[in-house]
């Protein structure tokens, strides 16, 4: 058993080291400078190779991933915007796998983070005792990745203050790292082939430190569209929370009807049919969470699959996030849009809306 069967949630390079191998193996298209794989087996490596036995990780718009793949061969960093939910993390993180073969190299962007938790800061006991050194430097992730010309992710760059936004406006186009404490060469860190920023933003709360024209004007923006397609959605969700409940010791298969009652809830509560769209986030990835969660429910408390009475009760607390009116919203659509459907599942769901809190 290997230590890598104990983590929650490997990084995709790990998840997926036999397919990376394999398409390494037979990858004779030419390569960027410094990427670990041809444009084309990236390609393949995300949206899934059959013939190759390579899987589809990503369910969306193969000619968004070809956009990405290019902008990363150029000189500009590449922005994913759109929708919480929309698998913006995950297509960068399988991008970066196949381009780097690491995708660790990640800035999580919040009110708290720094211009020190972006390119570099200090061991402070070394410093005081040896001074200023490449011993006492502690290198983050963008002068890591610059040194070993890997992709760096960059994740809700929106949520960091405007003065740590714009520290990267120099790293994106001199491709170096000033460290004036450092003499000579080792106080210039120069960007080696390959290197370059993948950045995520919600369109939903882009706004809250809106990034400057400058910093724009580095990036090429790819909008992450919500999965239109149903059958497509319900596949997702089918196969990623049966992932999730295997990990987490359940055994038995969710049943499909409960899922599309789920997945159909979902849409309809998102897009606003009926009237009834919620203001917190009805996305794909939440929707896997809830099936999750109610796969969990009916395993650990009754010792079966989940069913749709698990549903309402794990759908409170999606949908009282951000709007106290929005609980009210689900009310509605239990008693009135449910009630109109047809088959057991949506029957129980109906009947089972007495499980909402208040």
């Amino acid at each position: 058993m290997t230590t890598t069967e104990h983590l929650q949630r490997p990084p995709a390079e790990v998840r997926f080291a036999d397919e990376l191998a394999r398409l390494r193996a037979a990858d004779t298209a030419p390569r960027p400078p410094g990427w670990a794989l041809s444009l084309d087996a990236a390609r393949r490596f995300v949206v899934g190779d059959p013939a190759a036995g390579v899987s589809r990780k990503f369910v969306g718009d193969p000619s968004l991933v070809d956009r990405s793949l290019v902008t990363l061969a150029t000189s500009r960093g590449l922005m994913l915007v759109g929708e919480p939910g929309t698998a913006k993390s995950l297509l960068s993180e399988l991008i970066t796998a196949a381009v780097s073969g690491d995708s660790t190299l990640t800035i999580q962007g919040g009110a708290a983070t720094s211009e020190d938790q972006i390119k570099y800061s200090w061991n402070y006991a070394l410093l005081v005792s040896e001074g200023p050194s490449t011993r006492s430097l502690v290198p983050a992730p963008m002068l890591r990745g610059m040194a070993a010309g890997a992709v760096v992710r960059f994740e809700e760059i929106t949520r960091c203050p405007l003065e740590v936004q714009d520290s990267l406006l120099s790293l994106l186009s001199e491709r170096v790292v000033a460290i004036p404490e450092l003499p000579g060469t080792d106080g210039m860190v120069f960007a080696r082939e390959g290197f370059n920023v993948i950045a995520t933003a919600n369109t939903r709360d882009r706004g809250v430190n809106e990034m400057s024209t400058a910093l724009k004007r580095r990036f090429n923006f790819e909008t992450v569209f919500p999965i239109a397609d149903h059958a497509t959605e319900l596949a997702l969700v089918e196969t990623e929370a049966g992932r999730l409940l295997e990990r987490s010791g359940v055994s038995v298969p969710q049943r499909r009807d409960v899922l599309e009652v789920l997945v159909t809830a979902f849409r309809e509560l998102r897009e606003g049919v009926g009237g009834d769209r919620l203001s917190t986030v009805m996305s794909t990835a939440e929707a896997v969470t809830v099936a999750h969660a109610v796969g969990l429910r009916g395993w650990y408390l009754r010792g079966e699959p989940g069913t749709a009475a698990d549903v309402v009760a794990c759908l409170a607390g999606t949908a009282a996030k951000d709007n106290a009116e929005d609980l009210q919203r689900l009310r509605r659509y239990l008693e009135q849009r449910a009630a109109r459907r047809h088959g057991e599942q949506w029957v129980e769901l109906h009947n089972a809306r007495h499980l909402l809190p208040g």
